[in-house]
């Protein structure tokens, strides 16, 4: 059984980027998108224009002066390896509590159409926040390439 991180949050965040589970190198490591792989920090330091950085308390700083925390939509799961497609007997992380505790949450980012697929199975949108899905960051989603989910992830530039 895998087990998901813990979330980066404070009372300043706005924006809740939600992945699905993370993957086998973030499990280990305990880090947030700790696969070389993974495009997610890359993608999110171009859209805010800081220059890139791989040091992980570096990466912590600047989500939260973006104001940006992280969590998964999944608290545990069975799955071979780190792909989505081979998630079985998930349990979803209490997201409606999590959202009484953090109300600045304005603005909710799926990862990926299957962070949102799982969201969707086990939860209601609240009408008190905006949702938008944004294209994998795993290097197994090759269907875009950077800049074209630069494009996309440029939404959280707006919040």
């Amino acid at each position: 059984m895998k087990i998901a991180l813990p979330p980066i949050i404070d009372a300043g965040r706005v924006i809740l980027i939600l992945g699905t589970m993370p993957g086998e190198k973030s499990i280990a490591s305990q880090q947030y998108y700790a696969n070389r792989g993974n495009q997610f920090w890359r993608l999110l330091f171009a859209v805010f224009d800081e220059p890139f950085s791989v040091n992980y308390d570096e990466r912590l700083k600047f989500l939260q002066r973006n104001r940006i925390g992280l969590w998964n939509v999944l608290e545990k799961c069975n799955r071979e390896g780190s792909s989505d497609n081979k998630i079985k007997n998930e349990h979803p992380n209490d997201l409606p509590s999590f959202f009484e505790r953090w109300p600045n949450i304005t603005h909710v980012y799926f990862e990926s159409m299957a962070a949102a697929k799982f969201y969707a199975k086990y939860f209601e949108k609240s009408e008190s926040m905006t949702y938008n899905v944004l294209p994998s960051t795993s290097g197994q989603y090759a269907v875009k390439n950077f800049e074209q989910k630069l494009a996309e992830w440029k939404t959280l530039q707006n919040h």
